[in-house]
């Protein structure tokens, strides 16, 4: 897994699949580095295998370049229990998928979802994510 910005995402990849990994449900949003924008995608209400058999037929739908996924940490940037959960998740993905993972701060990104009234504050928050990481591409 890379982080963004500390390693150079190569151009080829456009299109982006950004993850708010959650124990319960797991937001999901489209991107893409030509318009830097990232738009909500349904939130996925599932675990275990169930989560990657949904997570697959997206993937099969939107032919992403890469994904993205958000990582909580503590506001003093510590890691926490569902840090090493989102690492997780982001290694699985990476093994079932064969794509590449970049890993993007996701501080605080639930609690800016619902301030902007989100109804789907799973699903705005990858949208977030995605939205940081593709500015912070070149």
């Amino acid at each position: 897994m890379s982080a963004v910005p500390d390693e150079v995402v190569p151009a080829s990849q456009q299109t982006f699949l950004a993850f708010d990994y959650g124990l319960k449900r797991t937001g999901v949003a489209m991107g893409n580095r030509l318009i830097k924008s990232a738009t909500p995608q349904a939130t996925i209400a599932a675990e275990g295998d169930a989560r990657f058999e949904l997570i697959a037929k997206r993937i099969k739908e939107w032919q992403p370049d890469a994904l993205v996924i958000g990582v909580p940490t503590h506001p003093d940037g510590g890691e926490h229990e569902n840090t090493l959960r989102a690492r997780k998740f982001g290694r699985q993905l990476r093994g079932r998928f064969g794509l590449a993972v970049y890993e993007v701060d996701e501080r605080y990104t639930t609690t800016e979802a619902l301030a902007n009234g989100a109804k789907d504050a799973d699903a705005a928050a990858a949208a977030i994510i995605l939205d940081q990481f593709l500015r912070s591409l070149p």
